[in-house]
């Protein structure tokens, strides 16, 4: 494989992936740039970063693209070839690393202060003798949020991003999916990589190590004391904390164009999607609503490296050549380079592994049909008949049912992967319809509606979508979760009463895929999925707080009065 089509991932040090992240192109780097490294660049408060400017041989005034990380301090091979790629294309480069982390002054806290520090970056840019005004930015992960978060201040010198990856709901995607917390990446990520200065590894177990109860000791129990994880455990409910991280909800306050890359594996999917949909519809300006792209390949949140994700292999396709791509991009939008070619929507539709280009998200063409969960657990378009018809299982928080697959950070979980170990657990509730009989296309949104009781005063229902080949093989596309006190909503927490049934929304984010004739689907109902999401203790008490635990016994009904469905979008065959 051609290390150009890899040199994307390189964007971003992912977590877990340490120095092997893949490189820019190949090619030298040349030797008449002009670099000045680690020049102190002042914010507003007074706090200097660490700032690598990296210039064209040729005097001038360029475009600048502007990288600001928190996982090195730009000598890193990886790092440099940004400069190659940037100067050797007639941009200059500005690496810089954010507040306190490596060279940069200031105490590190993520998120908020990207916000300031990426719009004073920009003003400063804008103001250098070589700079002419323009500048854009890219990167993977949290070198993408920083383009958002620098977005809100409308700085008139930013023109472009290309966000890789990136969160748009912190609450949502970040801490809270369905108001579950998520612990893995929470912990490896928010403890263990960036709990202190520099990116550095520990000696902990964090998928095995992480059953430590309370939560609230648990970042002490592992050796660490860090002010933003008690921060996340303290605010469990979407309040005041999280709004000015609500990106999608801010889209109005925007004006940025954005070339945005994401995952159908990928742990912040579903903000790929708000942030285009919702800058497509609400940025301040119709050049920033027109100027939304966006592509999702068959990727985990370490993007078009592999042609295999998890256990599944999608073919040569799967990998992009994405430089052309992002030169298209920035040079229309900083060098009035000609448009883009293509639909604004660039899809791969997996199954039949094929990438197509769309012009609306959802797809218009879409018919929503809703399949739903039987007593006999067969999973199909007819509605249940039955009156008082239910299935139940039990939940131990202190046995769960382990991570296997999904949409997450950790290399080793995440994606697609055959559920066969799972098979013998009795607290998984399986549904599944007969073989289709034509090609059908499932590709938008998905939400299950469950109908549940329960023995206890809070407790979480999940469901996992899987496709089930002619030889049995059973591998997930998507899953959601759902807490039970945010059912009606996520910042109005409110205990259930033990053996009523209430109606939960479970938003299993997004795919597309093709079943072939002889495919099954199945939904798995459960109420764990550890250690991608800490365990609800059932007990109803204050999250964190406690390590008391109660079984709790499930109830998922399933009759014409409780219709429990997953409501699939189906693409009409053409």
């Amino acid at each position: 494989m051609n290390n150009r089509w890899l040199f994307f991932i390189a964007i971003a040090l992912l977590p877990y992936q340490g120095a092997s992240s893949q490189s820019f192109a190949e090619g030298t780097f040349p030797d008449t740039v002009k670099a000045i490294y680690h020049k102190k660049v002042q914010m507003r408060d007074g706090i200097a970063l660490a700032t690598d400017i990296y210039l064209p041989a040729a005097e001038g005034e360029y475009p600048t693209l502007l990288i600001r990380d928190i996982y090195t301090n730009g000598s890193t091979a990886n790092r440099q070839r940004y400069a190659q790629f940037a100067t050797t294309n007639g941009y200059a480069f500005v690496f810089q690393s954010a507040r306190g982390r490596y060279d940069s002054d200031g105490q590190w806290y993520p998120y908020f202060q990207e916000i300031n520090d990426g719009d004073d970056t920009l003003t400063w840019i804008a103001e250098q003798p070589w700079s002419n005004g323009k500048v854009g930015m890219f990167g993977t992960s949290y070198l993408a949020s920083v383009q958002w978060l620098a977005a809100l201040n409308r700085n008139p010198a930013l023109v472009a991003i290309a966000p890789a990856m990136s969160p748009g709901n912190y609450y949502r995607d970040v801490a809270y999916p369905g108001g579950a917390f998520s612990l893995l990446s929470r912990a490896r990520w928010g403890i263990g990589l960036v709990g202190g200065r520099t990116t550095a590894g520990f000696p902990v177990d964090w998928i095995n190590g992480i059953g430590h109860l309370p939560l609230e000791t648990l970042a002490e129990s592992v050796g660490f004391d860090v002010r933003h994880f008690r921060d996340w455990l303290d605010h469990p409910s979407y309040d005041a904390y999280w709004e000015p991280l609500n990106l999608e909800a801010r889209a109005s306050e925007m004006i940025v164009p954005a070339l945005n890359f994401g995952g159908w594996y990928d742990v912040f999917l579903r903000s790929t999607i708000g942030s285009f949909k919702t800058m497509t519809e609400e940025a301040a300006t119709e050049t920033a609503r027109a100027g939304q792209r966006m592509i999702i390949g068959p990727w985990p949140h370490g993007w078009n490296v592999s042609t295999k994700t998890g256990d599944q292999e999608f073919g040569d396709d799967a990998v992009l050549d994405v430089e052309p791509l992002l030169l298209e991009w920035f040079d229309y939008w900083m060098k009035d380079g000609p448009e883009p070619a293509g639909a604004p929507i660039r899809i791969f539709v997996m199954g039949e592994n094929v990438w197509r280009e769309e012009y609306e998200w959802p797809l218009a063409r879409t018919e929503y049909k809703p399949y739903f969960l039987h007593a006999d657990k067969s999973l199909s378009s007819q509605p249940p008949a039955r009156r008082s018809a239910s299935l139940d299982y039990t939940y131990d928080p202190a046995d769960p049912v382990p991570t296997l697959g999904g949409n997450i950070m950790e290399p080793t979980l995440r994606g697609p992967y055959d559920q066969a170990p799972l098979d013998s657990r009795k607290d998984v509730l399986r549904f599944v319809t007969e073989p289709f009989a034509e090609r059908t296309e499932i590709t938008g949104p998905i939400v299950a509606e469950i109908y549940a009781s329960t023995d206890a005063a809070d407790t979480d229902f999940m469901a996992k979508l899987i496709v089930v080949k002619p030889d049995g093989t059973a591998f997930n596309l998507v899953d959601g979760v759902i807490r039970a006190r945010y059912r009606e909503g996520f910042d109005r927490p409110k205990l259930i009463e033990p053996g009523k049934i209430y109606q939960y929304s479970l938003d299993m984010w997004a795919t597309s895929y093709v079943l072939s004739p002889g495919d099954r689907l199945r939904i798995d109902v459960t109420s764990s999925n550890f250690p991608r999401l800490a365990r609800n203790l059932n007990t109803g008490a204050e999250f964190a707080k406690t390590s008391a635990m109660k079984k709790a016994r499930q109830t998922i009904h399933m009759s014409d009065e409780y219709p429990s469905h997953v409501l699939l979008p189906v693409v009409p065959n053409q």
